[in-house]
């Protein structure tokens, strides 16, 4: 076969011969393109894993510090002030009462739970509220750190009253279980 082509483009005419070569060498080029982006593909996502396993095995070999930071951090806790999902709904609505906020909901608490501590996470919104009641509702939340924290907060203008405001919170605690 090879022959047989061989025979055939040396019995072509040169203009036939060059535009010939000039299909075999865009046909290469497209096919070296197509490679090359393939290749540089690999290697970005070689280097992202890497990366990532690097930044990974930093984290497992500093794990004995990590620990110890964290025990450190707990025994500053004190386990009575500490929330479950029960109390957090309650403390975080008598805030937002103390506070002077009327038109408050709360979502569904969701739970993560690691050995010896729980995170319980709490959705609570504001609707229809001044600035001076929002500001307050914060600065009331904020006393009760390290156990009561805002992970999220959105806020924007009441469409009906320019004056006033909606605020969404994603609002955590921490429980130290009681073992």
């Amino acid at each position: 076969m090879i022959r047989s082509l061989r025979s055939f483009f040396l019995s072509c005419l040169l203009r036939e011969k060059v535009l010939m070569a000039g299909f075999v060498v865009l046909a290469a080029a497209v096919w070296l393109s197509s490679i090359s982006g393939r290749t540089g593909r690999v290697v970005r996502a070689a280097r992202a894993t890497s990366g990532s396993l690097s930044e990974q095995q930093l984290w497992l070999s500093n794990r004995a510090s990590i620990e110890a930071s964290a025990q450190a951090a707990a025994g500053h806790l004190e386990p009575v002030k500490t929330l479950d999902a029960t109390k957090l709904l309650a403390e975080v609505s008598a805030i937002a009462s103390e506070a002077g906020l009327k038109s408050t909901t709360s979502g569904e608490s969701k739970d993560v739970s690691s050995g010896h501590f729980s995170v319980h996470t709490l959705q609570f919104n504001v609707t229809k509220v001044d600035w001076g009641s929002l500001k307050q509702f914060y600065l009331n939340l904020s006393k009760r750190s390290p156990y009561i924290g805002i992970e999220q907060y959105s806020m924007q203008v009441d469409r009906a009253n320019p004056t006033l405001l909606n605020a969404s919170f994603q609002i955590s605690s921490v429980e130290i279980s009681r073992k």
